[in-house]
């Protein structure tokens, strides 16, 4: 756009420039020419008294020194006095018919001027040279030239600042789209530009902060609907378990077992169809705490001592909040299901200078079978198996791993070992 109106300006003001030089030079080179032909007329016609009063060659030599340029005398016998003769013999005797006139010899321009004395006709000839003709006209010419393009060149600058000026707010307001359709909702623009686009820009913050708000209240309501569900669904689970192991027990259980299922993928659902604010990065340590802090409430209800630490400053990592929201829920809920109640459990986040490490480790009995709980759909506890190697596949997808072993405190402890992304900047 930029461009175009540098283009257009240049267009215009150019044909413009042309419409006026073209006419003004040509008024120059006629002035000049006018100049050189009347400075000429005024010296032969300043010979003219002189003839009227005598003829004598002395008188008429001295009048010509006077008078300058190159003019010469043609006496009624043939006689020349003065300088080299121009004019033609054609041209004289059309003179001497008593004609005064201009006309073009090879070098220049002549003057004739018929001067009738007693019966005769002398004839004083005033020839111009080319050049004098042309004399400071290709100087004007250049002039008027580098005003003609000086004014083109500033019609051009003030076109290209003006655009910049637009082009600047334009890309300013497609840069913000774009960091909104990437997912930042914090893209905001500065309202600037002409009244239109600064008017687009206020509109799109505007528009903005209306998703910005909407989003929060899509979030606040997705939290409270995973706290409604996995708390009940979790207390749910742990009963069934204790119903023995007849056939309608078993039916209980994998109907429990469905619809937590069912209800799991109905919020990861939900969850995808909101953008991650931060893109395909998060801090997590506030993901870790924010999930503990969730499974807290339960673990109170079942007398469960817990433990948090290495959550007091960021850790950032390349997977979205809701990805590894869904993994920390993935390895507490396991702890709640294989364990009895009241078995303590610890989760800590350890900072390595290219990785994030997130210890979960618990004081139960821990998994007998490693090797079958490991692969996907195994499991060795009656469960879909598909928890840990969601896990997995996650840490994988970082550049990281999943180790499963038994830990200090004599159950299970899953270390998920993240790639490190480096502070955003702000």
């Amino acid at each position: 756009m930029r461009k175009s109106l540098a283009l257009v300006s240049l267009a215009v003001t150019s044909m413009v420039a042309l419409a006026f030089l073209i006419p003004l030079a040509t008024v120059v080179a006629a002035l000049a020419e006018d100049r050189a032909l009347g400075e000429a007329d005024k010296q032969a016609a300043a010979l003219v008294p002189v003839l009227v009063i005598t003829s004598e060659r002395a008188a008429v030599e001295q009048a010509l020194a006077s008078a300058g340029g190159h003019v010469v005398v043609h006496l009624p016998d043939g006689t020349r006095i003065g300088p080299e003769a121009k004019a033609t013999d054609d041209q004289l005797r059309r003179a001497r018919e008593g004609r005064s006139f201009r006309d073009t010899v090879s070098d220049g321009r002549v003057i004739l001027q018929p001067v009738l004395l007693r019966g005769s006709t002398v004839v004083v000839e005033a020839f111009v040279p080319e050049g004098e003709l042309s004399r400071g006209v290709l100087p004007a010419w250049f002039a008027l030239s580098g005003v003609a393009v000086s004014l083109v060149l500033a019609s051009v600058l003030v076109a290209d600042r003006l655009g910049a000026r637009v082009v600047k707010a334009s890309r300013e307001l497609a840069e913000g789209a774009r960091r909104m359709e990437e997912g930042d909702l914090s893209a905001r623009v500065a309202p600037t530009g002409p009244p239109e686009l600064a008017d687009a820009g206020g509109a799109f913050n505007r528009m903005a902060d209306r998703i910005g708000q909407l989003m929060a209240n899509e979030r606040e309501m997705l939290g409270d609907l995973s706290h409604r569900l996995r708390t009940p669904l979790t207390a749910l689970r742990l009963d069934s378990e204790l119903l023995g192991t007849d056939a309608n027990a078993n039916r209980v259980r994998q109907a429990v077992v469905a619809l937590e299922r069912e209800v799991n993928e109905v919020i990861r659902a939900a969850r995808r169809e909101l953008t991650d604010p931060d893109g395909n990065r998060c801090d997590a340590a506030q993901v870790v705490h924010d999930r503990l802090v969730f499974w807290s409430a339960l673990a109170d209800d079942q007398r469960r001592l817990w433990n948090l630490r290495g959550t007091e400053r960021p850790a950032f990592v390349p997977l979205t909040r809701t990805d590894l929201a869904a993994v920390m829920d993935v390895l507490l809920g396991n702890i709640f299901r294989h364990t009895p109640e009241g078995v303590g459990f610890v989760v800590a986040l350890f900072h390595q200078p290219d990785r994030v490490v997130i210890v979960i480790e618990d004081a139960g009995p821990g998994i007998e079978d490693l090797e079958t709980a490991l692969r996907r759909g195994g499991s060795s506890a009656g469960s879909t198996g598909l928890g840990l190697d969601i896990a997995r596949r996650a840490a994988e997808s970082t550049g990281g791993s999943l180790v499963v072993d038994r830990g200090p405190l004599g159950g299970t402890r899953v270390q998920l070992r993240l790639s490190r992304l480096a502070e955003p900047e702000h």
